[in-house]
């Protein structure tokens, strides 16, 4: 066993999700970086984000919150972004604004094939396998899932077709 989480293997920390959509990567990535948008998809069904502030450019911070069902705000959360690549990557970290919160780095790709389907790739680095497990125990994939659903119907109408 590992006497710091840090020296557990990358993949044993990491959770990746992917879905492919019927449309270019350039309407995902501006789903992705502007507030407009990600207020409309981002996180599970019935959990709207109610606070987005977005300073989209590397160094650049974000901090979003959502609202649950019970109409309680959550913790808010946020980061700073690492790296943008238009239209093919953006990295960022990411990590609840509360003492002892931990920090995990995500990386979200966008591949578009010549028939102009994208896959797109999220990837989350957390800092130990214990976080990325209480993470994915809180059903992360699944929220994760949920907002992709979410940004079907949001491209869609971005392209004029929803």
């Amino acid at each position: 066993m590992a006497a710091s989480g840090s020296a557990d293997p990358a993949a044993d920390r990491e959770v990746v999700v992917t879905r492919v959509y019927d449309a270019p990567a350039r309407l995902l990535f501006e789903a992705w970086s502007k507030p407009e948008h990600i207020m409309k998809w981002f996180g599970p069904k019935g959990w709207p984000v109610t606070l987005c502030e977005m300073d989209f450019r590397v160094g650049g911070r974000w901090r979003f919150a959502m609202t649950g069902p019970s109409g309680v705000q959550n913790t808010p959360f946020g980061g700073e972004y690492h790296e943008i690549v238009p239209n093919r990557k953006i990295v960022f970290d990411n990590g609840f604004e509360e003492p002892g919160a931990g920090r995990m780095m995500m990386t979200v790709t966008f591949d578009e094939a010549a028939d102009g389907r994208t896959t797109l790739t999220w990837r989350t680095l957390f800092p130990t396998v214990a976080m990325r497990d209480e993470y994915v125990g809180l059903g992360m994939e699944q929220g994760i899932a949920s907002g992709f659903d979410q940004l079907t119907d949001v491209v869609r109408a971005m392209a004029g077709r929803g």
